[in-house]
């Protein structure tokens, strides 16, 4: 199971608080079946709209980047008769990523 997002825990709880006081100032009850009744319901309703609030798609940080393992290596793209993507990072050496400093 999905774990809750941060929108998702605000507005279920502030439904539980905002429900339960104002069902409790509505209804005057003073017995404890009836607030264990009410307090039941707005568990009940911040659930609810827990689970009913949008959830936005969330991008990776791999989606963002160009020429990924999604993007088309250059043989692929002369394979297919196109240009070659000016995208597609040229091999680096050992050198070049690690200077050696006498």
């Amino acid at each position: 199971m999905p774990r809750p997002t941060a929108a998702q825990l605000a507005y279920g709880s502030a439904t539980v608080i905002v429900s339960t006081i104002a069902m409790l100032l509505l209804s005057q009850t003073s017995t404890g079946l009836g607030v264990a009744v009410i307090s039941a319901a707005a568990l009940a309703l911040g659930l609810l709209v827990a689970l009913t609030v949008p959830v936005s798609k969330r991008r990776g940080r791999h989606a963002a980047r160009t020429g990924g393992a999604g993007a088309p290596t250059a043989s692929a793209a002369s394979a297919s008769g196109a240009a070659p993507d000016a995208r597609v990072p040229e091999p680096r050496t050992a050198t070049a990523e690690h200077p050696v400093h006498h």
